[in-house]
């Protein structure tokens, strides 16, 4: 907790309930996906957890909680990325969109109603940002939004789904090496460093451990920004404290 009081706001006027012991109780219940009420009253009011989780997801603290503490560390020398289905729950793709209301990145897919995880994490697996997008959306697509936005690396891991001549000369663009199998209808294959290559699966058992999150996994949430807050925390948990 002492590396977490810069991200949270400051009290004002009358003291608020201690924010260890709240946070303590998101987790609980973002971990074993619980309903609100259902978690132990040595946390207190299931009220008082729930609306400030409700008023910091839509402030964003957990983002930049996890977005402040992944830049506290040294810059990577190998980056990679990857993205996963988070399939939704009948609540959360249930009901029609009103007017003027933010879509809930959620789509149709093969495997029923998914939203799209987009992750760059280091070397050890560590996430350094997310961004979701509808299940249909493909990893091509998604690599498109993240050039510019790419930490200072030397190398990249991908699998081939990121197999594109424009992504690898963004790559190259920005001095990143990139360590990518060629797609099977690539007429003339593009060598790559096998072994380093095999240091990818640390990203696939981040996945794994994101999902472990009962509330991550299930997908409860028709909000999307409250459903990437429970993301960020989660990953901010396994991997950053």
């Amino acid at each position: 907790m002492e590396r977490l009081p810069p991200f949270f706001l400051k009290s004002y006027g009358w003291p608020r309930v201690d924010d260890r012991r709240v946070l303590s109780g998101i987790i609980f219940v973002n971990r074993n996906g619980l309903r609100w009420r259902d978690a132990p009253r040595e946390y207190g009011s299931h009220k008082t957890f729930y609306n400030r989780w409700k008023r910091w997801s839509a402030m964003g603290i957990f983002i930049r909680m996890m977005d402040g503490l992944a830049d506290g560390q040294e810059e990577p020398r190998t980056i990679m990325i990857d993205a996963s289905y988070l399939k939704a729950h009948r609540t959360a793709s249930s009901l029609r969109l009103k007017k003027g209301i933010q879509g809930r990145l959620i789509g149709r897919t093969k495997g029923g109603m998914n939203t799209k995880l987009h992750v760059i994490t280091d070397q050890n697996g560590r996430p350094l940002s997310f961004f979701m997008t509808a299940g249909q959306t493909s990893d091509y697509t998604g690599a498109a939004a993240l050039p510019d936005s790419l930490p200072i690396a030397q190398w990249m891991l991908a699998d081939r789904g990121y197999d594109a001549d424009w992504f690898r000369d963004a790559l190259k663009g920005k001095g990143i090496k990139p360590c990518i199998p060629s797609q099977k209808c690539r007429g003339k294959p593009v060598r790559y460093d096998r072994r380093k290559y095999k240091h990818r699966s640390r990203i696939e058992i981040m996945f794994g451990r994101i999902k472990d999150w009962r509330w991550v996994a299930t997908h409860y949430d028709r909000c999307p920004n409250v459903f990437f807050s429970a993301i960020c925390l989660a990953a901010t948990v396994i991997s950053w404290l």
